[in-house]
């Protein structure tokens, strides 16, 4: 096993008790977690980290979308702080790693830094975002959105769940719409450790995952509308299958993705059927549909290819279809100088590591339209996230704090 070359190490095993003491936050009976935005689940995740942050002298404050900032004084007042975090709330079966390691390794950070009587040059702020994950609202990145200004505050207020609830009334339901702005502010550097949610660490037996960028993205909201009718007596000749229809879709998602090789990425992951029958041909469904590629150009060819497909895909089963843009992410380098930082310290550390490209969307890939940024990544055992039995050993997750720990400390205390 590697070990840690440092005079400075956090603390491996309070972090692991602090993963499994947050995981047992909306436990689920396989394991994983179920820890919904803005959920009284999600609320009482919020509540244990805030705590937690104020027992270390760290000043919380919270933003209109109910991002929450804990900030640790610097010897330098008047410098720009330096941001770590990710976000607290999970997949409806949910991993107990997925955003939280990225948090609560950072609190692990703040109390090593305590322990070791440390005074950073620049202030630090650990951020919990808001709604990372979109599976409440349908709407991913959603704090990390309205900061960073690619969506505005009441956009997101009137987005609405399943249940018709809105995102303001559910901040206002568990007492998290805050009371400063959703805004960018003046800040040195971000940095963000996640679980890799991929396979590729792991197959190469690399530590760490040094991230340069995440890839570009589009999203798709999609209405296939035909005609319900009874499913014993509609012949072929005249039915209007919305659902088939649909079916033909998602296998058209299938077939552009896989014709870009191990770079193309294409998924339908939200279905709903209605009326949702047995003995009724269905007449409308909605779902998701979203491509991801590392090349902008890839993604704008898929777009371009997806859509007249899709709609001749429509016309030949005599169905009504609504095809909706939802978002557009571009391919987002990051930050050089906070790459290397992450580079180094791996390399002082003597973990193995390779640079990579999230495939995932991240709240740092917001975050870097405004402030430099770098990611670290970390193992998962067979590549699994989004699932219950998303798992990692307790030596990934001290690696990975380890190196964000000497990636902040080091943008923190840099000769300006």
């Amino acid at each position: 096993m590697e070990q840690p070359r440092t005079n400075q190490p956090i603390d491996a095993k309070r972090l692991w008790d602090s993963l499994m003491g947050f995981a047992e936050i909306g436990a689920t009976a396989k394991g994983g977690v179920r820890r919904l935005t803005l959920t009284d689940t999600d609320k009482r995740g919020r509540d244990r980290f805030r705590a937690e942050c104020e027992q270390l002298g760290l000043t919380v404050r919270i933003d209109a979308i109910g991002n929450m900032f804990a900030r640790r004084p610097g010897r330098d007042p008047s410098r720009a702080p330096v941001l770590f975090g990710s976000h607290l709330d999970s997949q409806p079966s949910g991993g107990k790693f997925d955003g939280a390691l990225g948090v609560l390794a950072g609190l692990e950070v703040m109390r090593s830094l305590n322990d070791l009587g440390i005074v950073t040059e620049a202030p630090l702020e650990l951020i919990n975002w808001t709604d990372e994950e979109g599976s409440r609202f349908g709407h991913s990145l959603m704090g990390s959105g309205v900061w960073a200004g690619v969506f505005g505050l009441d956009k997101a207020y009137a987005l609405t769940d399943t249940e018709g609830t809105s995102v303001a009334t559910a901040l206002d339901a568990i007492g998290y719409r805050g009371d400063q702005p959703a805004t960018p502010f003046n800040a040195d550097a971000y940095f963000e450790l996640h679980i890799e949610q991929g396979p590729i660490l792991e197959r190469e037996d690399r530590r760490i995952g040094i991230v340069t960028g995440a890839q570009s993205q589009v999203w798709y909201d999609i209405i296939t509308t035909g005609q319900d009718s009874h499913a014993g007596t509609t012949p072929p000749s005249t039915r209007k299958d919305a659902l088939v229809c649909a079916a033909r879709i998602i296998d058209l998602v299938d077939r552009m993705m896989r014709a870009r090789g191990d770079d193309g990425r294409g998924t339908v992951g939200q279905l709903l059927v209605s009326p949702n029958s047995r003995n009724v041909v269905p007449g409308e469904v909605r779902f998701s549909a979203e491509f991801r590629h590392p090349s902008d150009a890839e993604v704008d060819a898929l777009d371009r290819e997806f859509r007249p497909a899709a709609q001749a895909i429509a016309d030949a089963s005599g169905i009504t279809l609504d095809l909706t843009t939802l978002f557009r992410i571009p391919a987002q380098p990051f930050d050089a100088g906070c790459v290397d930082l992450v580079r180094q310290a791996a390399a002082r550390l003597a973990y193995s590591s390779r640079e990579i490209v999230s495939g995932a969307g991240h709240d740092a890939v917001y975050v870097a339209r405004h402030v430099p940024t770098a990611m670290i990544f970390t193992p998962c055992k067979d590549g699994l996230s989004h699932n219950e039995a998303e798992s990692i050993e307790p030596e990934q997750a001290q690696a990975g704090c380890q190196v964000l720990f000497e990636a902040v400390l080091a943008r923190a205390n840099r000769t300006l």
